[in-house]
């Protein structure tokens, strides 16, 4: 069987910021739709989301930080400093959770019902929300010259980022959404059917935590520099975790650090 890249796919392949807020915003429009006190939202895309960005790791955090942002006292509008939402960014998740009494799920559906309506609605639109980061789809291009598969693992759904790599002219030989479970779980499954010539992905944890799943804790590990990526995520970075920059794409897989 032929090695394959992959490659994580929101912060990596392309940067949807501008669709995550416009989505996470009509989702939680949505679900308070019937109440009675009113919530005012920026149509752009807030400075505090932004950089709270490289904390979530599934697509329902984003509805439940454009909620806090809605909410006079939620510890982001009381101080509008990502950071101090970030320090304790599980625990704070969980909190405003039951502030609003809602579930992980919950969000999570509303969320995908909103990407599906804005697809329905104006497809090309949606689509086009997403960017290319440079440089990635030539080095996806070049790939099969060098006799390596592409493959594709997001925390997003599986249906909108076939769409969203249809669209850009992406075809992977495998495709895995959130639907499939944890990733280090999935990287496993794939490893036994054929060699796995590296991981891309923005989130260091990930990569950590892949390092340390026996199986695959070989995998050649990148961590995309280009990325929604922490303050510190740079800091004391494993030897085992490559840095990967734009400069190293524009070369030869077996040149990469």
């Amino acid at each position: 069987m032929q090695p394959i890249l992959i490659f994580d796919f929101d912060g990596v392949i392309v940067d949807g910021i501008s669709e995550y807020w416009t989505s996470s915003r009509a989702a939680f429009l949505e679900i308070v739709k019937g109440e009675k006190q009113s919530y005012d939202l920026p149509i752009e895309v807030p400075q505090v989301f932004r950089e709270l960005r490289p904390w979530v790791k599934n697509g329902w955090e984003m509805v439940l930080i454009a909620a806090e942002l809605a909410r006079k006292n939620s510890p982001i509008r009381r101080t509008f400093d990502p950071t101090h939402f970030a320090k304790k960014y599980k625990q704070n998740c969980q909190e405003a959770l039951n502030i609003w009494g809602w579930n992980q799920k919950q969000l999570q559906v509303y969320l995908d019902n909103v990407r599906k309506q804005s697809i329905k609605v104006n497809k090309n639109k949606w689509l086009e929300s997403h960017i290319l980061f440079p440089g990635i789809k030539e080095l996806i291009y070049q790939l099969p010259k060098e006799n390596i598969d592409f493959g594709v693992l997001t925390t997003k759904s599986t249906r909108f980022t076939a769409e969203l790599l249809n669209h850009l002219n992406l075809h992977p030989k495998l495709l895995y959404g959130h639907e499939s479970g944890e990733k280090s779980s999935v990287l496993l499954q794939i490893s036994k059917d054929r060699p796995i010539k590296g991981f891309i992905e923005d989130r260091r944890a990930t990569l950590e935590t892949v390092l340390k799943t026996p199986g695959i804790n070989s995998i050649p590990c990148y961590l995309a520099s280009w990325g929604y990526l922490k303050p510190k995520d740079l800091d004391n970075l494993p030897s085992n975790i490559h840095l990967l920059k734009p400069k190293n794409l524009m070369s030869p897989l077996a040149n990469w650090p």
